[in-house]
């Protein structure tokens, strides 16, 4: 059988990009078990620890950018913080992924804090400003887009960075608007269960977090950041 030498380097190539593919997986395995070995050294039973309960006083509704992970940003261990991240921190009554954690956590973990945290140089805030976005991602962005239209006169005089690190915040903001309208948070109000929302923002630049001075712990608070 007659194998041409284009197909010949085809294949080599092909397999060459096959076994640095399965290089980089085996890589986060042996990671994870150098990391599993490292914790259980340090403080001997805390899988057996952790396995037992998961009682974590906050939820973390945070931005999907990998820059951001909650727990290390927060040096936080893992069951000390609720996780739910999606593209630009963003909440929607409509999404039965994020309502779905919001609920869980509430009634079933009973959280005492939810932070909405954004960060500055949110590739999703910035493709909704320049609306440079398609498809799925076009849809999902809308309500920031909206959000830009409505403070146009306040962002519009703005350099760029400046404009897009302000929609950033008000984005933050907006969000903890939307969450503090849900079924869930309503009802723990009602029911007399304390739970406060935060709106916070993190620097890419420098590592911290910025509280916005957004805390919502009853629906006369909603009130009072009105639609600002």
């Amino acid at each position: 059988m007659l194998i041409l030498p284009w197909l010949c380097r085809f294949i080599t190539t092909t397999d060459k990009v096959r076994c640095c593919m399965a290089d980089e997986i085996q890589e986060l395995l042996e990671r994870n078990k150098s990391w599993a070995e490292k914790m259980e050294r340090e403080d001997p039973g805390f899988f057996a620890r952790l396995t037992k309960q998961q009682k974590p006083r906050f939820l973390w509704i945070g931005c999907s950018d990998s820059r951001v992970p909650a727990n290390q940003i927060t040096g936080l261990m893992p069951g000390e913080v609720f996780v739910h991240r999606n593209v630009a921190n963003v909440v929607l009554q409509t999404d039965l992924n994020c309502m779905s954690v919001v609920e869980f956590a509430i009634k079933q973990i009973k959280v005492r804090h939810v932070i909405i945290c954004g960060h500055y140089g949110c590739a999703g805030v910035a493709a909704a400003l320049e609306g440079s976005t398609e498809g799925v991602v076009d849809h999902w962005l809308s309500g920031i887009r909206s959000l830009s239209s409505q403070h146009q006169a306040e962002l519009e005089p703005l350099a760029p960075e400046a404009a897009q690190s302000r929609l950033c915040e008000l984005n933050v903001i907006d969000q903890v608007r939307s969450l503090c309208r849900t079924g869930a948070i309503n009802d723990a109000w009602r029911g007399g269960q304390q739970v406060d929302v935060h709106g916070w923002i993190y620097g890419l630049q420098d590592g911290l977090i910025r509280d916005l001075g957004i805390r919502i712990t009853c629906p006369e608070d909603l009130e009072r950041i009105g639609n600002a």
